[in-house]
């Protein structure tokens, strides 16, 4: 198998497959081809002093970088014209505004060609990279409001993505294969899992989707360029005590590892434990006896760094092996895609009550949180003494709810058995708090269907939503379809439960934003659209999502200026490496510096590790974009505005022996404007 280390440098490299697989099938004739194009892209935002977007910890701020985020777009074209964008970055989710201002770029260039209702754009869900992008304030609020440098960064990279993948279009043919990957997931919500129908459940043998689907992209030469995985994991081998910026779990393979129904999967394999007694969760409410401190959940590695690289390897291997081999099934078929705006208040559904065995007509809801969602998961602990499977209120909280904003008695009703803890859909100050109107999109390259949702839907929603999409193409006269759910696409509205899960009202119970019947509505939506496909209806656009961008309050200052110390320049290293090492030695070296938002150095690096040759020129050899490096910067001086970087090497089982250096590339800012390039390099070392 391919060593980590190998496969993250590769993964760094570019997203193109070239280098890693030849087909078989080269004499093959390119029937039924596609145009496909392929592109990555940097995106990766500010990595120090912002806080990271997923465990909403305000003191999960950022000290540096240990994988870069990227954006890796895939176009498939099959009628000239007519193109299908889908892009999966190194982000928590996505939000409306970025997606938005990312067409009004590739607007500006193209023309109409790349559009909302062609071009989705999904999350991979890392809990480790900078938060702020959302522009709703209960999901910026810990990063504290907008982060003008996450934006900007999330709609330079995706946009170069996609202008990447433009530029490369070739002939292609795409297959489509799947595995089974054992060991990568659990369900972090059983309880709430069983409350599921027995006859639905014993369909399955699991409780959460072990397989991996690849759409794997081949040029006219059988080579393998570009391929999409997705499985259902949550990326939170890294937990809320990581201050690194990393792809986690999801961001070592070449090509994209995409999010799908994650919502109530963890990849914390070992399971919930008791902090202090080791001894196992209470498996409704994940809370320990008084004493015996928090229930996380943890491994399999022995500290998070491990665990990541562990489970990314399993999710790699299993790929790879479906990218070596020349199995799957080839797509055919045209290129479609359909959108549509929804206002989820005011939606209605049709709904058969498995208990009563009768049809009922239900609503969504105004958005609002439960008490369940301030208790965290077992990935993440929340705070207080807010316990999972909550179904009444308090006094005290429902007073400083009210003081926020105050439920009505409908929205009570309506939200039920969820006791509100935030009723978000009524908060307006400073402006909205969580969306009302969403995205919902499928894609359809052949019979393969990307049903891309603007959220985290739980293992059973998502089976729920392949079976529904594809019964509802054969019932319009259309294919059976095979169906992919792309989680957190487009923008954010927290989880999706099947209305069985909702009554338990665990975390992702209690974060179902829009009451016990949003998967149903969902449901209805998504079949809807499948029709309007195969039928070849136009649907409306539907309500336009509200501009927030006039209203949005930021308390994060930018940089103000850096300052070094007297005989010490920027660059100059203030601790040098040691003169050798062996392989398996970690090479630590520490720099005089200013503040890495200068300059977040998209496409570039902050580091180098570089080998000399025998003909006295230098290659790089590691970046920071590696498994094996990360740098940390810490402030030393507030006032004077000093601050260091520590930069580590993690040497490993194959490097070549010889001799190497560390470089740095930096900016300073001066305190009366400007921003100021600077180099540094280490001594030489020996690797022996």
């Amino acid at each position: 198998m391919i060593s980590i280390h190998h496969l993250v440098r590769t993964c760094c490299a570019y997203v193109l497959l070239i280098s890693l697989v030849a087909m078989t099938s080269s004499s093959t004739a390119m029937a039924s081809a596609y145009r496909v194009g392929v592109g990555r892209a940097d995106c990766t935002g500010p990595s120090v002093e912002i806080t990271f977007m997923g465990y909403a910890q305000l003191s999960q701020r950022g000290v540096g970088i240990h994988l870069r985020q990227y954006a890796r777009a895939f176009i498939f074209e099959e009628t000239p014209g007519r193109r299908a964008v889908f892009v999966s970055v190194d982000a928590g989710m996505m939000g409306h505004a970025v997606k938005r201002d990312v067409l009004a770029v590739l607007q500006k260039k193209y023309g109409d060609l790349y559009r909302a209702e062609n071009v989705a754009i999904s999350g991979s869900h890392t809990h480790s990279t900078p938060g702020g992008f959302l522009m709703y304030l209960l999901y910026d609020m810990t990063s504290l409001g907008f982060v003008s440098e996450t934006f900007n960064a999330l709609v330079r990279g995706i946009a170069q993505s996609i202008i990447r993948a433009h530029n490369s279009m070739i002939e292609a043919k795409v297959y489509v294969a799947e595995i089974d990957v054992a060991e990568a997931n659990i369900n972090r919500s059983p309880s709430a899992y069983e409350n599921n129908p027995e006859e639905e459940r014993a369909q399955y043998r699991d409780n959460v989707d072990k397989r991996l689907v690849q759409l794997r992209m081949v040029n006219k030469n059988g080579v393998v360029f570009g391929a999409i995985n997705w499985f259902a994991v949550h990326p939170t081998s890294m937990n809320n005590t990581n201050r690194y910026v990393s792809s986690d779990n999801v961001g070592e393979f070449v090509g994209a590892f995409a999010s799908s129904n994650l919502g109530d999967v963890s990849p914390n394999i070992m399971g919930p434990k008791c902090e202090k007694t080791g001894l196992p969760c209470d498996l409704l409410t994940s809370s320990c006896p008084a004493g015996a401190g928090a229930c996380f959940a943890s491994g399999p590695g022995e500290d998070m760094f491990e665990s990541t690289k562990i489970i990314a390897t399993r999710l790699y291997s299993a790929a790879s092996q479906l990218l070596t081999k020349s199995g799957g099934r080839q797509v055919t078929g045209p290129v479609n895609f359909v959108h549509q705006f929804v206002d989820m208040t005011k939606a209605e559904a049709m709904y058969y009550n498995p208990k009563t065995r009768t049809l009922e007509q239900v609503r969504g809801c105004l958005p609002a949180m439960g008490y369940s969602f301030a208790a965290g998961t077992t990935d993440g602990p929340g705070a207080f003494d807010f316990q999972q499977g909550t179904i009444t209120d308090n006094a005290l909280w429902n007073a400083v709810r009210d003081f926020i904003a105050e439920p009505t008695v409908d929205d009570k009703e309506c939200q039920a058995p969820k006791p509100i803890l935030l009723a978000t859909g009524r908060a307006k100050f400073p402006y909205d708090w969580q969306p009302k109107i969403v995205p919902t999109q499928i894609l359809l390259i052949g019979d393969f269907a990307i049903a891309a949702v603007p959220g985290e839907f739980t293992t059973m929603s998502g089976r729920r939503m392949r079976n529904e999409v594809s019964a509802a193409s054969v019932a319009a006269g259309g294919k059976t379809l095979q169906v992919v759910v792309a989680g957190l696409s487009n923008m954010y509205t927290s989880y999706i439960t099947t209305p069985e899960e909702y009554e338990v009202q665990r975390y992702e119970g209690a974060s179902t934003l829009y009451g016990p019947h949003t998967l149903t509505i969902y449901l209805q939506q998504y079949k809807r659209m499948v029709r309007s496909m195969v039928l070849n209806e136009t649907l409306d656009a539907g309500p336009t999502p509200p501009y927030q961008d006039d209203k949005q309050i930021s308390l994060m200052t930018g940089v103000i200026f850096d300052g070094h110390p007297i005989g010490r320049e920027f660059g100059s290293v203030k601790i040098q490496p040691l003169n050798t090492y062996e392989r398996g030695d970690t090479v630590s070296t520490t720099f005089v510096t200013g503040n890495p938002r200068n300059n977040l150095m998209h496409d570039k690096t902050f580091f180098t590790v570089e080998q000399k040759q025998v003909d006295g020129n230098w290659t790089v050899v590691a970046t920071d974009a590696n498994w094996e490096t990360k740098f940390k910067w810490e402030r030393q001086s507030t006032i004077l505005g000093f601050s260091d970087t520590e930069f580590l090497w993690e040497i490993g089982p194959d490097t070549k022996l010889g001799t190497y250096r560390i470089r740095h590339f930096g900016y300073y800012r001066y305190i009366l404007g400007g921003v100021y390039p600077y180099t540094g390099s280490t001594k030489t070392f020996i690797v022996e």
